[in-house]
């Protein structure tokens, strides 16, 4: 599908005005396949991934359904976190700047409640709001659904993963049965689905895959290295390529740490951004990074979603990914508001599996850069391991292997191993497989986890069968 200006849709004058001065032009493929549909007043389901533009396909419609002369809430908007309630409306709000009757409340947790009381006495016509905080003005009769025309689900896979479900539940059962519900979602998960059965009426599927919008403006790159030496390649790209602004996504809280601090002991202007960091510390960091007082923000994938930083030249993928779709939602973070970006990938050998999947799901080539280029030449690239080393590696692979099979109670431990996680049910797991996470990081694979992990079982079995049964319950 070709993508559209937006003079060709029926807009008003006062929002085709405010769109020409944020210099956009034309259309995202998401904006393109929704506007039409939400503007005819279906219910739609976008399947698509962040940074597509999914707040102006929803947005723009929404607002040429607003009755200026009403002083009641018609546009409701659910977000997963605060950052993101902030973000959108935000973003609602310069759409608005030539339509001076209208304006968007957001209403989230965090935020002294008198102040969204004023808001909302005032006449707010949209608020964005995270379920939590929407459902206490609900209670409170401060938040009144009555003339509600739109409910729109922005990140609903995400406000589903983070427990949401009885909120959002006991919100769209308060709305009029007519009104119009649009739904946004990065992965179409069984629970996303049920949603959608529930509040929907016929709802019409708009996808776009992640493809279409991860290389358009975006110029991806990767170096094979070693994790040992990943920060000080890092720091060298970053001397390299001088970026105003950019983001180092980790795959753990510790190692955004970690990094964090080596950047900051070799002169960089970085700071950490993950979980366990207090809210008002992360909206200082936030408005330091968007201000360029930090211009390295060391971060999880819990901020891969929630920035909104226009400026932000280079991606660095530090870890890769252990969900496909994450990197698609990193990356998205550069390459915005019609700008140029990179994405520059540090991948591992035993990481380069998870990016051969990413290449595949993108179904982008993804250039490979030689560190040989750079100007550290103590750094050897994968094709060029020693190859006496290689062939050790090979033969202590093999031998273990055969001493494997020749090993009866190995065999046996690795039967009962195999048994016991068919027969487990996953939920009884779960405090494990978070444990598991929480250890893995750049520098200790799952392979090499998992291997310690048999090592120490095996060993154990060796020394007392007792203590072998005893390791085994979960």
């Amino acid at each position: 599908m070709n993508e559209l200006k937006f003079e060709e849709l029926n807009l008003s004058n006062e929002l085709l005005k405010a769109i020409s001065g944020m210099g956009f032009e034309q259309m995202t493929p998401i904006q393109s396949k929704a506007i039409p549909e939400i503007i005819l007043g279906k219910d739609i389901i976008g399947h698509a991934s962040t940074g597509t533009g999914k707040t102006a396909a929803f947005a723009l419609p929404a607002i040429e359904k607003i009755d200026e002369g009403q002083q009641a809430v018609q546009i409701l908007v659910l977000c997963p976190t605060r950052e993101l309630a902030i973000q959108v409306s935000s973003e609602i709000n310069k759409f608005l700047k030539y339509k001076k009757n209208i304006f968007a409340l957001p209403v989230y947790g965090g935020q002294p409640i008198e102040r969204q009381f004023y808001g909302l006495r005032k006449g707010a016509q949209i608020v964005v709001g995270t379920p939590g905080r929407t459902l206490d003005h609900i209670k409170r009769g401060t938040l009144k659904l009555g003339k509600v025309k739109m409910v729109v689900l922005d990140e609903a896979d995400e406000m589903l993963d983070m427990g949401f479900r009885p909120d959002l539940h006991q919100i769209l059962k308060g709305t009029p049965n007519n009104r119009q519900t649009t739904l946004f979602s990065a992965t179409m998960s069984r629970e996303v689905l049920n949603l959608t059965k529930q509040f929907q009426k016929n709802p019409k599927l708009i996808k776009v895959l992640s493809e279409e919008i991860s290389s358009k403006m975006i110029k991806q790159s990767y170096f094979d290295v070693e994790p040992s030496r990943k920060t000080r390649l890092l720091s060298q790209l970053l001397t390299e390529h001088n970026p105003r602004l950019s983001i180092v996504f980790c795959n753990t809280k510790r190692k955004v740490d970690a990094v964090c601090d080596d950047l900051r002991s070799h002169g960089f202007y970085s700071a950490a951004l993950h979980g366990d960091i207090r809210q008002n510390k992360r909206d200082t960091i936030m408005n330091k990074f968007r201000n360029e007082k930090v211009n390295v923000l060391v971060a999880t994938d819990v901020a891969a979603r929630g920035i909104d930083v226009s400026n932000v030249e280079i991606v660095f993928n530090y870890g890769i990914p252990r969900e496909t779709e994450s990197y698609v939602h990193r990356i998205g973070r550069t390459g915005r508001a019609g700008k140029t970006g990179k994405a520059i990938s540090l991948v591992s050998r035993t990481e380069f599996g998870k990016f051969r999947d990413i290449m595949r799901f993108t179904k982008t080539d993804i250039e490979r850069k030689s560190i040989n280029n750079l100007f550290d030449p103590e750094f050897v690239s994968r094709d060029k391991i020693n190859h006496d080393e290689f062939v050790q590696v090979k033969k202590t692979s093999t031998a273990s292997s055969n001493n494997k099979n020749k090993n009866e109670k190995q065999r046996s431990l690795f039967s009962k191993i195999n048994s016991r996680v068919k027969k487990v049910r996953k939920d009884d797991l779960s405090k494990y497989l978070h444990m598991m996470n929480e250890l893995v990081d750049d520098d200790t694979s799952l392979e090499n986890l998992s291997a310690a992990l048999l090592k120490m079982v095996i060993e154990g079995e060796g020394k007392s069968k007792m203590s072998s049964q005893r390791r085994f319950r979960y």
